[in-house]
């Protein structure tokens, strides 16, 4: 056998949402065996739930450059994925009158435009004379970013997945796992058994190495095998009203609250709720507050001509909107935590992790699975996770918690999230 014949790592990746199947998908095009596991089926969890607003106007340089890469491939998938489509679409920032943050908007925009991307500081009447759909008499600045779109985020998934298993990953749906120690044959994985007792006790199965991106449940998993990550679920929700909407994406700063065009009308969210969220036993249901706020902010944002059948000031009825609940993560500095976390075995690494993306992993997804596919496979090849050549990205270094911090969840679409620390 030649060393071209020789077979790839074995890698299991244990989530199939938006990073856990374009890692699978990246590392099987670099040559890796490799398996999915998803406990329910694909998109079914966070990414199946997500609003689908992708933009790369970011002031952080990292976080410039992993927006920048998500769009390119968000783009290039858009031309060569059967069953995914990007609409692009402008992404306005409006902040109201009186809102302190107002203030740090062009010198955000500045930051942003250093780092290439295509945004301008607009007036209130400017963007009212472009974007005639919107209010903006109650504004004191606003920005707009032409580089972003939207998307149908469970078709990435499912195009994607669909595009992994032809390219040779083994997708196992409806199954859970756990993960186990580490072996002379690699990385354990245990495939329960039917919990009614049916099926033989759980397989065992060894990997070079794992991937863990199951999302809300990655804390768990992970302490399944000895190891801690301050990675912190929490409640988000959207609904879809049946307002004919074609004008830009918009984040209200001031309210904390997004709306895009939909195409059964406009999706609108945010209703975050800052506390500690059960995975297993959460309402995925919206709550009527959030409903009674979003028509508020609709009122407050979009021109009355584009509310069919309400009358100035009476607010919108969003009842009968679909509406639900999903989960973010949250980490202790709004960072993910992405890369090895058993960096200091001495025969290298082999349990990984990518998680807690607070609230923008769908839209970094391309770019973030692919970081991990490639510093798997560096890791793996003997390549230090700080090293000049390691793929990983080093904010996003696990090792920088100790793993069982305590902290205070924050909105991570907010403005203070883009302006602090620039």
């Amino acid at each position: 056998m030649t060393e071209a014949d020789e077979p790839g790592p074995s890698v299991a990746v244990v989530g199939g949402g938006a990073v856990g199947v374009t890692a699978a998908h990246d590392l099987a095009a670099r040559g890796a065996d490799v398996t999915l596991y998803e406990r329910g089926d694909l998109a079914a969890e966070s990414s199946g739930r997500a609003a689908g607003l992708l933009y790369d106007a970011y002031a952080e340089d990292v976080d410039a450059a992993v927006g920048a890469r998500a769009l390119e491939r968000f783009r290039a998938f858009d031309r060569s994925l059967p069953g995914f489509s990007f609409a692009a679409c402008p992404y306005v920032i409006a902040v109201r009158e009186g809102d302190p943050d107002a203030d740090a908007v062009p010198a955000m925009v500045d930051r942003m435009r250093e780092h290439g991307r295509e945004v301008s500081v607009v007036a209130p009447d400017a963007l009212r004379d472009r974007f005639p759909s919107l209010r903006t008499d109650d504004l004191a600045v606003a920005a707009v970013a032409e580089g972003a779109g939207w998307t149908d985020p469970p078709s990435y998934v499912r195009a994607l997945g669909e595009r992994a298993a032809r390219e040779g990953v083994a997708v196992e749906t409806e199954t859970a796992v756990e993960i186990g120690p580490r072996t002379d044959a690699g990385r354990e994985i245990r495939v329960r058994g039917d919990a009614d007792g049916g099926a033989p006790a759980a397989e065992r199965r060894a990997f070079d190495a794992v991937v863990v991106a199951a999302g809300a449940h990655t804390r768990s998993l992970l302490a399944d095998a000895g190891v801690s990550v301050p990675v912190v679920p929490y409640r988000v929700q959207a609904l879809v009203a049946r307002d004919a909407y074609d004008g830009p994406m918009v984040y209200d700063a001031t309210a904390d609250a997004y709306l895009r065009p939909h195409p059964d009308g406009l999706l609108a969210g945010d209703g975050t709720e800052p506390v500690p969220a059960d995975p297993d036993d959460y309402r995925r249901e919206a709550d009527d507050w959030f409903r009674e706020d979003v028509g508020a902010v609709l009122d407050e944002r979009l021109a009355r001509g584009d509310a069919p059948g309400r009358s100035a000031g009476t607010g919108r009825d969003l009842a009968d909107a679909r509406a639900w609940a999903g989960l973010c993560t949250a980490t202790p500095d709004g960072d993910p935590v992405m890369g090895p976390v058993d960096a200091g075995a001495e025969a290298g690494p082999t349990l990984f992790v990518a998680a807690g993306w607070q609230g923008h992993g769908f839209m970094r997804a391309p770019a973030t699975g692919e970081t991990v596919a490639e510093g798997v496979l560096a890791s793996l090849a003997g390549v230090a996770v700080d090293a000049s050549d390691s793929p990983w990205i080093g904010a996003f270094d696990p090792a920088r918690f100790d793993g069982d911090e305590s902290f205070e969840i924050t909105e991570g679409m907010s403005l203070s999230n883009r302006t602090d620390g620039e």
